[in-house]
């Protein structure tokens, strides 16, 4: 599982402190109960707002491989033509003879 980034901690941690202080002064609750269930609802709301912040997109030689290798279909976006261009004048760092099988 990749790590959050900071704007997913920052957005969810937000939204568990807001929540719950919205949420206990509109129920104006005084039982351990009412604020456990309060607490856990904003907590689950902070966990889904974390989730759904868009992570932001690697850029790169690395990023178009994915993009160009994902299967036909999915939710990738395809690279760029800028990107492609770019990839196309960087060098392959394989050596020569990976690329010719050897026959004995």
């Amino acid at each position: 599982m990749p790590r959050p980034t900071a704007a997913q901690l920052a957005y969810g941690s937000a939204t568990v402190i807001v929540s719950t202080i919205a949420m206990l002064l509109l129920s104006q609750t005084s039982t351990g109960l009412g604020v456990a269930v309060i607490s856990a609802a904003a907590l689950a709301l902070g966990l889904l707002v974390a989730l759904t912040v868009p992570v932001p997109r690697r850029r790169g030689r690395h990023a178009a491989r994915t993009a160009a290798g994902a299967p036909t279909g999915s939710a990738a976006p395809a690279a760029s033509a800028a990107e492609a261009a770019q990839d196309a004048r960087v060098p392959d760092p394989r050596p020569a003879s990976a690329e010719h099988p050897v026959h004995h």
